[in-house]
């Protein structure tokens, strides 16, 4: 099944859908870009603590070797 067919079929699931099942999808799509963002925020966070650790430690090296 190519992407457009994927897209046309799920575009068709959802006009099927009543209010309240429409209102459940929205919800449960909100969430996963909240995850989303979480994520990249909680990797970027991460990653500027790896780098620092990593200055740190080698700055401690060099210090170490006089």
């Amino acid at each position: 099944m190519t992407s457009t067919n994927q897209k046309q079929e799920i575009l068709k699931t959802l006009s099927s859908l009543d209010s309240i099942q429409a209102e459940k999808v929205l919800d449960f799509m909100k969430g996963l870009k909240k995850s989303n963002s979480s994520e990249r925020h909680y990797e970027t966070i991460k990653r500027q603590a790896m780098k620092e650790i990593s200055q740190a430690l080698k700055g401690r090296q060099m210090h170490s070797s006089f």
